[in-house]
């Protein structure tokens, strides 16, 4: 499954769930009429109370809206008092959803004239299926928080940094644990630099592991494959039948953590992208983490300068130096 298709497919799931979910409606519905023949009575009067609200409305005639709607609501008040009565649960018929919040649509129900708002649980499913399609979610189980073992740091002062490789890994522990635990409550993004193979990555997945384990919709992409995706979308929009939903989330997921940044690439499209995704996020209040191998200075060199203002003004940079872990863990040199 390619990401092209990840909302086609999402949505089929979503046409299948609520397919059978009405038909256990549908069966609840005809055993409660066939129990209770006055509710199915109720029912077929708040169908033409509909009927009539649809045609008053485009006569304008407020008054006769309102009685409609007080009548509406006093049938709607008998029915709940003889299926109370009857011992019917209040949430009988609507408990054969799998999301409440959305009856298995994957949008929340929205006003005449507005937009649908998505559901949660679509931008979860979303979210899920491009983890999927990255397989990080194996890489999750193995690389998190309860894996994290700060004994292949050395504890000999880098005296450059003024302090050694396993201070920095415990001060940049703290850094990642409080970036979650306040995640609901404060706005923040990280930049983590340094040199390949010192655990920038390896953070990354700790915080996204735990965020995602809370409930939070989290979208881990490398620079180069997003970038890929940002091209592809503008040279090839005219062919594309569905909205690309990758750039959706780019935007709308709740944390967007950006690897290996520097590694791509960089075009005048990309440059522009990048700037464009990091300026909505700020003024969204939605989280971002981006490491990359280059430091603040060879960024400089390779974006534009407005895309380094807003990671100076916005980012908390966080160095990464010492030894190739990578390489220690391969030949067993744990401190």
């Amino acid at each position: 499954m390619g990401y092209k298709s990840i909302y086609r497919d999402v949505m089929r799931g979503y046409e299948t769930s609520r397919r059978e979910a009405e038909a256990v409606l549908e069966e609840r519905r005809a055993a409660i009429y066939h129990s209770f023949p006055q509710v199915a009575k109720i029912d077929q009067k708040l169908s033409e109370i509909g009927l009539s609200l649809a045609k008053l409305a485009l006569a304008k005639d407020e008054l006769a809206i309102q009685e409609a709607r007080a009548k509406s609501e006093a049938l709607k008040q008998e029915k709940a008092a003889l299926l109370a009565k009857g011992g019917v649960p209040k949430d009988y018929f609507t408990a054969v959803y799998n999301c409440m919040a959305c009856s298995d649509t994957g949008h929340k129900p929205s006003e005449p004239g507005h937009l649908p708002e998505r559901c949660n649980c679509l931008r979860q499913k979303l979210v899920d299926a491009y983890y999927s399609l990255s397989n990080i979610r194996g890489i999750l189980d193995e690389e998190n928080f309860d894996t994290f073992d700060t004994r292949w740091f050395s504890p000999t002062i880098v005296e450059s940094e003024g302090i050694s490789p396993l201070t920095n890994m415990k001060a940049i522990y703290r850094v990642a644990t409080d970036f979650v635990q306040d995640f609901k409550t404060k706005f923040d993004n990280l930049l983590l630099y340094g040199r390949t193979g010192l655990g920038k990555t390896f953070v990354c997945h700790c915080i996204a592991k735990d965020l995602l384990d809370a409930g939070h919709t989290v979208l881990y992409l490398t620079a180069p494959r997003l970038f890929k995706i940002i091209e592809d979308y503008r040279f090839n929009r005219d062919a594309l039948t569905e909205p690309d939903e990758m750039l959706e989330a780019v935007s709308d997921v709740d944390l967007l953590i950006l690897d290996d940044l520097g590694a791509e690439f960089v075009t005048v499209v990309t440059s522009s992208a990048l700037f464009d995704i990091i300026n909505q996020r700020i003024l969204t209040k939605k989280p971002m983490i981006i490491s990359s191998n280059l430091s603040p200075h060879e960024l400089e060199n390779h974006y534009s300068e407005r895309i380094v203002s807003r990671l100076s003004g916005y980012y908390r940079m966080i160095k990464f130096f010492g030894e190739d872990i990578r390489t220690k863990r391969m030949y067993g040199g744990r401190q």
